[in-house]
């Protein structure tokens, strides 16, 4: 006997959303489920005296993918934001990505030549030939300087492991520039949708039918008869009730604060690279729309070993961890009836526009 839905999609963020898109498009018959109050995953964003909240950490829309582009702009219209964040070492400020401006503030050099002389003396200075770990590959894209004070404090906060113990590749995409070009991205295309991400993924959900505070681990068999196939977004080690063991992820905690003052620290993003203070960075909501409310919200994020209970961010794709998703994903495909999607279900580091080329993909192949 047919079942009610062609799919049951089990996440209603960027992935589940654009997933249930295109299967309504190709005239499927969809229902998604999500297990918080709100759509949009960790891109939602909430309105706060008029200024939209990243209520799970920044997200700053950047891709060259021309497709991508051309699709996210049938749900939203995107400002003209850039990212330029700025490092706070002990009350010294940088500029983030790493440009003349840095090496100027940090070694007083006027020229490019002259920066990348420094950056090649202490790279030969620390005898690093080929980058065994993050280390090493920070060293050698910008010296021991700019490592100790601007990147080993930041990062290990961030990943809860020391520099050398961490994978190179990591930081491998870092910005390093010998101009004085303060886009972070070097991206074609970047900005933030005007009226906040979560206006975005509603655009793209519409009219389609949507179940807030549904937990398909909690009631799996039921919603298996409803469906005939299952995008997943979650987990995949939940999906398996950890069968094979934990999968492990960093989690981030955030403080956010209300502020009865119009400017708080005059940019968006604003990181912490000392050891010593506990939050890795400060994001002030309305500058990544050029707000003028009269109040201001702060976010302070803590990066934390992710426990159950807690919210999964990105996974830790070590040596260890990857050879127990394989494992993993070699159950899944022994099962066509469930697609897994997303930075989770796939367990791989997703930009945006990753996610959404991947889901693309995914529905291409399906539909």
């Amino acid at each position: 006997m047919k079942k009610k839905y062609d799919y049951l999609v089990v996440g209603a963020g960027l992935c589940g959303a654009v997933f249930a898109r295109e299967a309504v498009n190709a005239g499927k018959s969809v229902l998604v489920i999500e297990k918080r109050n709100h759509i949009a995953g960790n891109v939602y964003t909430k309105n706060v005296e008029g200024i939209n909240v990243h209520e799970y950490g920044a997200h700053i829309f950047h891709t060259n993918n021309d497709e991508v582009w051309k699709y996210v702009n049938q749900f939203a219209e995107f400002n003209r934001y850039t990212n330029s964040p700025v490092a706070n070492y002990k009350g010294e400020l940088y500029s983030l990505p790493f440009n003349m401006y840095t090496f100027n503030k940090m070694w007083g050099v006027v020229t490019p030549d002259e920066a990348a002389e420094i950056i090649e003396k202490q790279r030969r200075e620390a005898g690093i030939t080929e980058p065994k770990n993050l280390e090493e590959q920070a060293i050698s894209l910008v010296g021991k300087d700019i490592y100790e004070k601007l990147i080993k404090g930041y990062t290990e906060k961030q990943w809860g492991r020391p520099c050398s113990e961490l994978p190179s590749f990591i930081i491998k995409r870092l910005p390093v520039r010998l101009t004085f070009d303060n886009n972070y991205f070097n991206a074609k295309y970047q900005g933030i949708p005007i009226g906040g991400y979560t206006k975005m993924v509603s655009n793209i959900l519409d009219n389609i039918e949507v179940r807030l505070e549904e937990d398909y681990l909690n009631n799996r068999e039921e919603w298996n008869q409803i469906a005939e196939k299952i995008f997943y977004t979650g987990p995949i080690d939940a999906f398996y009730d950890y069968k094979l063991g934990y999968l492990q992820y960093r989690s981030v905690r955030f403080e956010t604060e209300l502020l009865d003052k119009q400017n708080y620290q005059g940019n968006a993003v604003i990181n912490y690279t000392d050891s010593e203070t506990p939050f890795t960075r400060i994001i002030e909501h309305k500058f990544f729309e050029f707000g003028t409310q009269p109040k201001t919200v702060i976010s302070r994020e803590y990066s934390s070993e992710w426990k159950p209970g807690d919210e999964p961010f990105y996974p830790v794709n070590n040596d260890t961890n990857s050879k127990m998703y394989n494992e993993y994903k070699a159950l899944a495909l022994q099962d066509p009836s469930v697609i897994f999607g997303g930075r989770l279900g796939e367990y791989k580091y997703y930009d945006m526009d990753q996610a959404i080329a991947r889901t693309l993909e995914i529905a291409k192949a399906e539909f």
